[in-house]
C-alpha cells in the first residue's frame, strides 16, 4: 500500500473519533483539492496491509474512544484490495468503516474488480463523488461539495438501491 499518512484521532472524517488512513495516488486532479500532495502515486510511504493493520491497532491518543476507521486520499479504490484487508480487520475490532472516493458508487459497483467489491462490502459509509469547488459548501457534514453523497452502504446492500444519508440525520 502506498500511503500519504495516518491520523490517529480525527473528528471531521466521518462519525465519531476516527483513525484515518490516507491513500497516496489519485488521478482525478480535482481543482482546489484538500490533499493535492496525495496525487503522486510514487510519493508517500509503502506499507503492507499487515503493517497498516498493526499501525492502526497501535495504542495512540484516544484509542479507547475510537469509533471507526476512515480511508481517504488520494484515492483508496486505486488500492482497493489492500484497503479491504484493513477494513476487515477494523470490523473485527468493532469499528465502522468510512471510505471517501472521487468515483461515484454506481461506477464502482459496476466494476468487475474483486478488490473494489470487497472494499465496498466492508464499507459502512461511502462518501462519493469528485470535489467540485464551484459546489463547495462548508456547512455539509463530512463533505466539501454538494454533489458528494454520504451513502449508507448497509442499507444500500439490504434494499438494493442507493440509500443516502441527509445532513440532519445523526450517524
Amino acid at each position: 500500500m502506498q500511503l500519504s499518512g495516518i491520523t490517529y484521532e480525527s473528528l471531521v472524517d466521518g462519525p465519531g473519533i476516527r483513525v484515518v488512513v490516507f491513500a497516496q495516488g489519485c488521478e482525478m486532479s480535482c481543482g482546489n483539492c484538500h490533499n493535492p500532495e496525495s496525487w503522486d502515486k510514487t510519493s508517500g510511504r509503502k506499507y503492507t496491509a499487515q503493517e497498516v493493520i498493526r499501525l492502526v491497532k497501535k495504542p495512540g491518543p484516544g484509542k479507547r474512544r475510537v469509533r471507526g476507521i476512515t480511508f481517504s486520499g488520494g484515492e483508496p479504490f486505486l488500492q482497493a484490495a489492500d484497503f479491504a484487508k484493513v477494513a476487515i480487520d477494523a470490523k473485527h475490532q468493532g469499528w465502522d468503516v468510512t471510505t471517501y472516493t472521487g468515483f461515484t458508487y454506481e461506477d464502482l459497483a459496476a466494476q468487475n474488480n474483486p478488490g473494489i467489491q470487497e472494499l465496498l462490502t466492508h464499507t459502512d459509509y461511502l462518501i462519493d463523488g469528485r470535489y467540485i469547488h464551484e459546489l463547495r459548501d462548508i456547512n455539509l457534514k463530512f463533505r466539501g461539495s454538494t454533489n458528494q453523497r454520504i451513502i449508507d452502504m448497509n442499507k444500500t446492500r439490504e434494499e438494493g438501491v442507493t440509500v443516502t444519508i441527509p445532513d440532519d440525520v445523526e450517524l
